[in-house]
């Protein structure tokens, strides 16, 4: 995993956002750790299509994706089917024309995630 920068993190406001089980909340955590003020605005449950940037005004968006095989077996007490998948897709649809890094999680590990997205950020340092 790259050492993230402290220093440059403090002052950055970065929005994750993404369908359910993409990874958001464990990335948030993970940027947080690292001296990022991480938020997840819970835009796959909204119809305002820019909420993310109403609510955390952030300096980068995040979008993590994930396709419904995987989702299911992270969360396969919470199922709505592909079509569930797809209607958020259709909210996130602003965010995922806007963001700064995207990546799909399907098929990556935490630790994976977790180094794709550190590099991202500390590229831009």
């Amino acid at each position: 995993m790259p050492d993230p920068d402290p220093a440059a993190g403090k002052h950055l406001r970065v929005a994750v956002v993404g369908p359910c089980s993409s990874g958001k909340s464990t990335l948030t955590n993970v940027l947080k750790t690292a001296g990022y003020e991480a938020r997840h605005p819970a835009q796959e449950h909204s119809y305002v299509p820019d909420m993310w940037q109403r609510v955390t005004k952030p300096d980068l968006l995040i979008y993590l994706d994930v396709d419904y095989a995987n989702a299911r077996t992270r969360r396969p007490h919470i199922d709505g089917g592909p079509k569930r998948l797809k209607e958020q897709h259709f909210l996130l649809r602003h965010a995922r024309e806007h963001c700064d890094f995207y990546l799909d999680t399907s098929g990556l590990s935490v630790g994976e995630v977790e180094t794709a997205v550190l590099t991202f950020l500390n590229a831009l340092a």
